[in-house]
């Protein structure tokens, strides 16, 4: 079993990095850190450079999670997938037999969230699999 963070560096998802090692830690599983974003476009140069970059910036983003990982003593797998974030969590979810998806909010109303898609409200009601959604420190 695992524990399956979605991470982009935002200010919900770096708490939710905290509480996932706390989890990992206390439940001995191993955290896999997911970011999923595809290019808007799959067609022509543009898009093929757009998803190296967003490639780079998730790498980039998934590695200062898994440095604090570490230094937690927290067993790491990083998937950077060219896919959107809800595919993404749940595909690796189930590759990883997650006991739980965490993943941050952005403390948007409920009807906001419902409205535009986010990620948090879209996994609430397509995961078979527990979702803990952790919102942002309070500013």
């Amino acid at each position: 079993m695992s524990i399956v963070l979605g991470y982009d560096e935002s200010p919900g998802a770096r708490r939710a990095l905290g509480l996932a090692i706390d989890l990992a830690v206390k439940l001995d599983e191993e955290l896999v850190l997911v970011y999923g974003a595809a290019p808007p476009g799959v067609v022509g140069e543009e898009a093929g450079e757009h998803g190296k970059a967003l490639a780079e910036i998730g790498r980039t983003a998934v590695g200062h999670a898994v440095a604090e990982a570490e230094v937690a003593g927290v067993r790491t797998v990083v998937e950077v997938v060219d896919e959107k974030p809800v595919p993404a969590l749940l595909a690796s979810a189930d590759r990883h037999d997650a006991r739980v998806i965490v993943v941050g909010t952005y403390g948007e109303s409920p009807l906001r969230g419902a409205f535009l898609g986010s990620v948090a409200y879209k996994l609430l009601h397509l995961s078979t699999r527990p979702v803990l959604c952790v919102p942002a420190e309070p500013e």
